[in-house]
């Protein structure tokens, strides 16, 4: 089966937060519901894996299995791999910039469901929109979660 490729990439700045809390939230994915509202539900798998139900502002939803591939808080690097509705990787960058912390997330990812690579031809650019309302979305909730 083949799927729709997609590449994101988002920056989030957040001020008077130290690395160390950022890398924290964003390597808790059963804490995500608590400050992102597009994460509906998270269910352990186990120690490295979690599933995750995430819908936005589109009529669908997305179910999408996290397993931690790399995770280094010392050098603030995390990598996931993705499977489910979508399947790739996403990769974060957390690092201290001024007196807060800049978090750097690229996902490379194929679309599995169909719903997705059937409308992709046509609706890939309201699909790119969606996913960075999402990630504004998540910039803000994990801003407030961490104030």
């Amino acid at each position: 089966m083949t799927g729709a490729r997609y590449r994101f990439s988002s920056t989030w700045l957040l001020p008077g937060t130290a690395p160390e809390r950022v890398f924290g939230a964003v390597t808790d994915l059963a804490g995500y519901p608590r400050w992102w509202s597009d994460v509906r539900a998270v269910r352990r798998v186990d120690d490295d894996t979690a599933e995750l139900i995430c819908r936005s502002r589109l009529p669908f939803r997305l179910v999408v299995r996290m397993h931690r591939d790399h995770q280094d808080e010392r050098a603030g690097v995390l990598r996931v791999r993705l499977s489910g509705d979508l399947d790739g990787v996403l990769a974060g960058v957390v690092r201290a910039a001024g007196a807060g912390t800049l978090l750097q997330i690229t996902q490379d990812v194929q679309a599995r469901k169909e719903l997705l690579r059937r409308l992709d031809a046509v609706a890939r650019p309201l699909f790119r929109a969606n996913h960075a309302l999402m990630m504004r979305r998540g910039h803000r909730g994990l801003a407030a979660y961490l104030a």
